[in-house]
């Protein structure tokens, strides 16, 4: 299984690019990249993780 699987997978439920939730975090899409790769520690994954909920929010209006 891929690192990440549940971010990567949320991005993809939610109809996300990764290019998007990479700006929202305040990184390059490429810096995305590279951090899901590797197992995230728990700052990332929680910056990540609050990228996608205010990506949807904002797309719900």
């Amino acid at each position: 299984m891929k690192a990440n699987f549940e971010l990567r997978n949320a991005i993809s439920r939610c109809r996300l690019r990764y290019w998007e939730v990479a700006e929202k975090v305040g990184i390059s899409d490429s810096r995305l990249s590279v951090w899901l790769r590797t197992p995230l520690n728990e700052e990332r994954k929680a910056r990540v993780l609050k990228a996608i909920d205010e990506l949807t929010q904002q797309s719900a209006k």
